[in-house]
């Protein structure tokens, strides 16, 4: 089943609206990123999310624009990227981060320290959406 266009922006824009949550649910994963603390702005090219992470928890997750609000790193990828992405089997090229960067439909920009640092953490962040949007749009 293939979403249309507005459909799929929705479903990725309540997919990252959900991502506290679904961290809260992952302890293995606010482990591994207890020692990052950062303000960074994830999510759809077109509505990307600012993001508070406190000792590997979204402590705040707030759609922008939120005027005056700064960020160390940004990551945000199209919204059929997101939808690839989130698959249950992504193809090759649109099962990592990185690639889709590659590929142009991501762009990675800011202070890339805090991302490279903590790659792993948030490689498994941006995937906790997959199972759940996988079955939202099957």
């Amino acid at each position: 089943m293939t979403l249309s266009p507005d459909a799929t922006d929705d479903a990725v824009t309540t997919a990252f609206a959900g991502l506290p949550a679904l961290l809260d649910q992952a302890p293995r994963l606010v482990s591994r990123g207890r020692l990052l603390d950062c303000d960074c702005l994830i999510g759809p090219m077109a509505r990307p999310f600012h993001a508070a992470i406190r000792t590997g928890r979204i402590v705040e997750l707030v759609p922008s624009p939120v005027l005056m609000r700064s960020w160390r790193f940004s990551y945000r990828a199209t919204p059929q990227a997101w939808a690839a992405y989130w698959q249950a089997e992504p193809k090759p090229g649109w099962q990592d981060l990185l690639a889709l960067t590659k590929r142009g439909e991501a762009v990675l920009e800011g202070d890339l320290h805090p991302f490279m640092a903590h790659l792993q953490y948030f490689k498994d962040l941006l995937a906790l959406p997959r199972q759940h949007f996988a079955a939202t749009v099957s």
